[in-house]
C-alpha cells in the first residue's frame, strides 16, 4: 500500500497552478492565484520557484495553526476536521 501525504500532494498541486512573469528588470515574480498572498520575487525563474514553494509552505502552516479557511485544490480539502481512530 502506498503512503498518502496530503500536505505534500496539496503543495504539489498548488505549485502546478503557479503563474510566473518575467519583469521589466529581468527578475521573476510568481504567484498562486488560489492562495491569496502567496507571491515570490527572485533574480531567476528557478529561484522564484523555490521561493514560492517556501512561501506556500509557510502560508499553509500559519493558516492551519490559526484555523484559516484554506482553498480546496485538486479536491484536497485541508479544512476538514481530523478524526482520530
Amino acid at each position: 500500500m502506498e503512503a498518502k501525504f496530503i500536505l505534500t500532494d496539496y503543495v504539489d498541486q498548488a505549485l502546478a497552478r503557479a503563474h510566473y512573469d518575467k519583469l521589466e528588470d529581468d527578475t521573476f515574480a510568481g504567484k498562486i492565484p488560489e492562495c491569496p498572498g502567496v507571491v515570490a520575487f527572485a533574480k531567476t525563474l528557478r529561484q522564484c520557484e523555490q521561493e514560492l514553494h517556501s512561501v506556500l509552505e509557510d502560508w499553509l502552516l500559519v493558516g492551519l495553526k490559526l484555523g484559516h479557511h484554506l482553498p480546496v485544490i485538486a479536491n484536497i480539502d485541508l479544512n476538514q476536521e481530523l478524526v482520530h481512530g
